[in-house]
C-alpha cells in the first residue's frame, strides 16, 4: 500500500531508459536514468532531514488513493511545541540539529506502523499511517512520547540536552479523500486545538470540529494566508 517514491522513482527511471537506449550508448542511458532519480528526490524530499517534503507527500498519497478500493487511513499532523525558544536560545544550528533527530526518530517510528513521515515547513511533520490492530491512541502516545525525549545537541557553550514537546492533531480519512483540502485540513483543525490545550497531547478530529478562535491561536501561518487568499480551506 504505502509504496515508497524511490522505487517510484526508479521506476520511471528505468522506463525512460528503456526509450533512450536506442538513442544513446549503455552509459549515457545509465547516467541519464540516474539524473532523473537524483531529480525526482531533490523535487520530492527535504534537503535538511531527509523526509519527504509536501510535494513527496502529494505524490505518496496520489499512490496510496490509486492503489485499489477507498479504506480508511491515519493522517496525523504533528507541530513542535517549543520549537521557537530553542533556536532563541541555543542557535538555529541546534535547532537543525533537533530537526533532524526528530526526523529521524519520527521516519522509524512511522516505518515500524507501515507507514511514512513528511517534513511539511520548518517545525511541522506529517504522517501517513495505515489502520491496522493497534489503537489510534497508542500510536498517538507513541509518536508524543519518542519527541519528548531529550535529544542531546553541541551548542556554542558545550553539549546539551533539548527537550521539546508536540501537538498532534490525527484524522481518519479514506485514502481517496482529498489530502489538501480534507485530510490535511481536518488534521490541521485538531492540531491546533491540541495547542490551544496547552500543547504535549493528540485530538482526534471529529465531526463538526472547527478551528479555535482566531484571537486564541498561536497566529496565522503560511496556510492561513494562502487559504485567505485563495478563498478556500487547504
Amino acid at each position: 500500500m504505502f509504496t515508497t517514491l524511490l522505487v517510484i522513482a526508479t521506476i520511471v527511471a528505468a522506463m525512460l531508459g528503456v526509450g533512450v537506449g536506442y538513442l544513446a550508448t549503455r552509459p549515457t542511458a545509465t547516467r541519464l536514468r540516474a539524473e532523473l532519480a537524483d531529480a525526482a528526490w531533490q523535487l520530492t524530499h527535504d534537503p535538511l532531514t531527509g523526509l519527504l517534503n509536501r510535494t513527496g507527500l502529494r505524490t505518496i498519497h496520489t499512490a496510496i488513493a490509486a492503489s485499489g478500493d477507498p479504506q480508511p487511513i491515519i493522517l496525523m499532523l504533528i507541530d513542535l511545541d517549543q520549537f521557537k525558544e530553542v533556536n532563541d536560545v541555543h542557535s538555529h544550528d541546534v535547532g537543525d540539529d533537533l530537526l533532524m533527530e526528530t526526523a529521524d526518530r519520527l521516519g522509524q517510528l512511522a516505518d515500524s506502523f507501515g507507514g511514512i513521515v513528511a517534513r511539511l515547513s520548518g517545525d511541522e511533520f506529517a504522517a501517513v499511517l495505515p489502520i491496522r490492530h493497534h489503537p489510534i491512541a497508542d500510536i498517538a502516545d507513541r509518536f508524543t512520547t519518542v519527541i519528548a525525549t531529550p535529544v542531546k545537541v553541541q551548542a556554542d557553550s558545550g553539549p546539551v540536552a533539548v527537550t521539546v514537546t508536540a501537538s498532534v492533531g490525527i484524522a481518519i480519512v479514506a485514502s481517496s479523500d482529498q489530502l489538501e483540502d480534507v485530510a490535511l485540513h481536518r488534521a490541521d483543525t485538531a492540531m491546533y486545538h491540541a495547542k490551544y490545550q496547552g500543547g504535549d497531547r493528540h485530538i482526534l478530529y471529529t465531526p463538526g470540529m472547527t478551528m479555535p478562535e482566531r484571537g486564541r491561536r498561536r497566529g496565522r501561518r503560511l496556510r492561513d494566508l494562502r487559504r485567505d487568499q485563495r478563498g478556500g480551506a487547504e
